[in-house]
């Protein structure tokens, strides 16, 4: 099974056009209510993302464990609706339910440093958790366990990855719960993007996830009130269908001029997505010897660089190991691995002598998989190919940091596409199922999280790995 639901090297279909989910509409009928009486699973409708939209579905509470240091900071975060303590809302008495609900819960775990102050960790969100809605959010932060002045304090730290991740496994009806660890070195402004995103309907299924923030290095231009990704210049590899298509789609909906780039063989479409978009589109066979000089002529002679590169177009050449044929090795490794090596390579360091087409202030991101970090059957190829790019991501923190950018991978799980679609009854349904969302993501929900990590305001983010899998239990 591929249980990223992408990748030819056109990556799937278009964004939307994904199979039903029968089990989740018929959890959510009329008749559907005896399942939960069988102990079956409940899918929830996920709040996504629409432009306009407020935050949260709901207000905030806000509240600390240890002497956090960020409780003034997030309640003043632009667009957060702050909510009351329990009990002090009017006409309402201590530990009852308000009408409305909790659109989201923010722990600032920043001070935490003892067992007394883990122990105030809990009983804050367990009397919180019964006042939150449907899709909210949980989002605890703490500072780095191997940062902490002792042996009591590093532990106290790191059992809130246990406690994060267990709330995130109980939650129900679409609501998510992650951490987010904070260097000691950053400011409460390089933690503003990462907070807001895991609050919005963005990050609706990233879930259980942990999440480091660093201080950000040289920042671009905030856009004030406009799109994130106005002026910007955004390469997607791999746009022509599926999950790159929607990479491309979310980028040009945030205001940036987006190259689209797909073998030659898939022009038709890769024309269908960039007229789409409004955006530019680019022929190119990345794993041709030549393709590293091309694209970096290609992005300083027509846009004088670029901001934001996504490598996502990927292959499966599925077979189990002891039947695995050398074609079908390498062709997986050169698209998958040997490509984004060589063309960050020019990316970073330019080629003949040219300028580094990647500006200050740029992004790298790769689309990894959650086959990558669990393995896979009859995917030793495709795995060996994704952990390689996991590694990859890893190793290349200091030269881009040098460079004054930042690298990251996001990690799909099983995401609704054609190719999904068509696998057998059972792998797909089991595929869906084994989440704590109950249900596979959409195209549009790895798109998102690959633009938060390109912010601007994410400069504090790089060598992450982020699954977009609904806490799936493949590699936990």
């Amino acid at each position: 099974m591929n249980n990223t639901g992408n990748h030819t090297v056109s990556n799937g279909p278009a964004a939307g056009r994904t199979g039903a989910d029968w089990y989740r509409t018929l959890a959510n009928s009329p008749i559907g209510g005896p399942l939960g009486q069988l102990g079956l699973p409940r899918p929830a409708a996920l709040r996504r993302y629409r432009p306009g939209q407020p935050l949260t579905d709901g207000p905030v509470l806000v509240g600390t464990a240890g002497t956090g240091r960020l409780a003034e900071h997030l309640l003043a975060l632009p667009g957060l609706d702050p909510a009351t303590e329990p009990g002090a809302e009017p006409g309402t008495e201590p530990g009852t339910e308000p009408e409305a609900g909790l659109g989201g819960l923010v722990l600032d775990a920043t001070g935490l440093d003892t067992l007394a102050e883990l122990a105030a960790a809990r009983t804050f969100l367990s009397g919180a958790l019964r006042r939150l809605r449907p899709s909210g959010r949980v989002v605890v932060l703490a500072g780095l366990p191997e940062q902490a002045g002792d042996v009591t304090a590093a532990a106290a730290r790191h059992a809130l990855d246990g406690l994060v991740r267990s709330v995130a496994k109980e939650l129900r009806d679409g609501a998510t719960a992650n951490l987010v660890l904070l260097d000691a070195a950053a400011a409460p402004a390089d933690l503003e993007s990462t907070v807001r995103f895991l609050l919005s309907g963005r990050s609706a299924y990233v879930d259980g996830q942990v999440v480091r923030v660093g201080a950000a290095g040289p920042a671009a231009v905030e856009i004030p009130g406009g799109p994130l990704h106005t002026g910007r210049v955004v390469l997607v590899t791999g746009a022509a269908r599926g999950i790159g298509a929607a990479i491309a789609e979310v980028f040009a909906r945030d205001g940036a001029t987006v190259v689209s780039l797909d073998v030659p063989a898939q022009g038709d479409a890769l024309a269908a997505t960039s007229n789409r978009i409004g955006g530019l589109a680019l022929q190119l066979d990345i794993t041709a010897a030549d393709a590293p000089d091309r694209l970096t002529e290609y992005l300083l002679g027509r846009h004088g660089g670029v901001d934001v590169v996504v490598h996502n177009a990927g292959i499966t050449r599925d077979k189990l190991l002891v039947n695995m044929d050398d074609a079908r090795w390498d062709a997986v490794l050169a698209v998958n691995l040997r490509a984004q090596l060589e063309l960050n390579a020019a990316l970073l360091g330019g080629v003949g002598g040219q300028d580094a087409p990647l500006r200050t202030g740029g992004r790298l991101i790769s689309v990894a998989s959650t086959s990558g970090i669990a393995g896979n059957r009859g995917q030793t190829n495709y795995a060996a190919s994704k952990a390689g790019v996991i590694g990859m991501v890893r190793a290349l923190v200091p030269a881009a940091a040098g460079h004054g950018s930042t690298v990251n991978a996001v990690a799909p799980g099983f995401i609704e596409t054609e190719m999904t679609g068509a696998m057998p009854f059972g792998t797909r349904e089991a595929g869906r199922r084994i989440n704590s969302l109950h249900q596979g993501g959409l195209p549009v929900d790895v798109a998102e999280t690959v633009a938060w990590l390109a912010e601007p305001g994410s400069g504090g983010l790089t060598g992450q790995v982020v699954r977009v899998c609904g806490q799936s239990l493949l590699g936990a």
